[in-house]
């Protein structure tokens, strides 16, 4: 993993533990452009807006588009704590996003490796490159300790 990745998962990391003091799903997602600069970060914020699809990804595109004034992000990476839901997944491709880069895998609800596997789908017109399990006993130490706080 490159330092520039690591660095960019650290800011996800931070959004997520963020969301987490908040009491959200502790999930963290930073837009970056070519250049490497920062274009959006947020964490989970379904909670706070009473709206499922608050999910940080989600949050990230929407502000990232709404500054460019385009519905595209195609030289853009995104750097995300926690495997994309469908919904995201899908978002992802919609917004032509260049590079994933997630950490923790999700087995129950991920779409992108686990679930509908959205980028293997024939309908899919846009896939990004893929880079998984970034930092990923990080990222999902979050998450446990999360939930087992909660139970």
């Amino acid at each position: 993993m490159t330092d520039d990745a690591k660095s960019f998962m650290e800011l996800a990391l931070s959004e997520a533990e963020q969301a987490a003091a908040r009491g959200e799903v502790p999930v963290g997602a930073v837009l970056v452009n070519q250049a490497g600069e920062v274009l959006a970060k947020a964490g989970n914020q379904t909670e706070k807006l009473s709206d499922p699809t608050a999910h940080a990804e989600m949050l990230v595109i929407q502000a990232a588009t709404k500054a460019s004034g385009s519905p595209r992000l195609e030289n853009c990476d995104l750097y995300v704590t926690l495997e994309p839901c469908s919904m995201c997944a899908t978002a992802i491709s919609f917004a032509r996003v260049r590079r994933l880069y997630f950490g923790a895998f999700d087995s129950k609800g991920g779409g992108v490796e686990h679930g509908p596997k959205i980028y293997s789908q024939p309908t899919c017109h846009h896939a990004p490159e893929i880079y998984s399990g970034i930092a990923e006993s990080r990222c999902s130490d979050l998450l446990k300790d999360f939930f087992a706080n909660r139970r």
